[in-house]
């Protein structure tokens, strides 16, 4: 059995390693598309990639690794990292906080261990299962609140112009409901601050499993619920994380701002 407490480690250690890469931001980027003309990618979220993925396969030469930008090794193991090596790339596009590198480890299909390193921030957040999360060594913990109408929520936008007009028609159902929205730009670190109790809530539909794996084991292991709608697991259409009371109520508040049927374009 994996030792959970060492892939938060080497967790930790790579995302560090790739934020400091990520620092030494150069004036030409290398800005191309990927799924719209909106969805960026640079070279430096392929060079970040790289390192987190030369890291694990020194470390951990049998383990599998999904990465966002160079899919999936396709090995048979145990083990298997979830790596997204520059969440938040339109933010640094532009050069606005925050962004982040995110690695989870899986085992045996849930969620093991994770780490979020807010770069412009300097701060790590890392947690393991059962073992809690912090950041930068302070333990977290999800706020409290159970009133949606008191309740700050964090949530993110879709690539695809139409599917962005649809998430449009939710949120502005719920903004009346609740304290206001946020949108921060990176899905890793909108979970994160769920767990900071930073927001109350964060909800948003079409992510990849790299986009939530290590944000959604920080919100949890700091007290939150994260969860598909309408029984669906996280990842499948719109996750929500929030601390299990407020869960329930923006859960209902969403399926009503018709959330439950969003799905991003194939």
């Amino acid at each position: 059995m994996a030792d959970l407490r060492e892939l938060a480690d080497i967790a930790v250690e790579l995302a560090r390693a790739a934020g400091e890469l990520l620092r030494k931001r150069p004036d030409d980027l290398g800005v191309q598309s990927k799924s719209t003309p909106t969805d960026a990618v640079t070279d430096m979220d392929r060079a970040a990639e790289r390192l987190v993925i030369d890291g694990l396969r020194e470390r951990r030469p049998g383990d599998r690794v999904v990465a966002e930008e160079s899919g999936d090794s396709s090995a048979d193991s145990e083990v298997v990292w979830y790596v997204d090596p520059l969440d938040g790339t339109v933010n640094y596009l532009y050069g606005l906080p925050p962004y982040a590198v995110s690695i989870a480890a899986f085992v045996n299909g849930e969620p093991a261990a994770g780490a979020v390193y807010d770069v412009s921030r300097d701060e790590m957040f890392t947690a393991t299962a059962g073992g809690g999360a912090t950041c930068n060594g302070s333990a977290l913990e999800c706020r409290v609140q159970s009133d949606p109408a008191l309740a700050l929520v964090a949530t993110g936008f879709g690539y695809d112009s139409s599917f962005r007009a649809v998430q449009a028609d939710v949120v502005g159902a719920l903004l009346p409901q609740v304290r206001d929205i946020r949108r921060a730009g990176s899905a890793a670190l909108d979970l994160c601050s769920v767990a900071a109790g930073r927001v109350d809530a964060y909800y948003e539909a079409g992510m990849h499993i790299w986009d939530w794996a290590a944000g959604a084991l920080i919100a949890r292991e700091a007290g939150a619920r994260v969860d598909g709608l309408a029984g669906r697991r996280t990842g499948d259409g719109v996750t929500l994380a929030a601390n299990p009371a407020l869960f329930s109520a923006l859960h209902d508040l969403l399926i009503a701002a018709g959330a439950g049927d969003l799905a991003p374009p194939s």
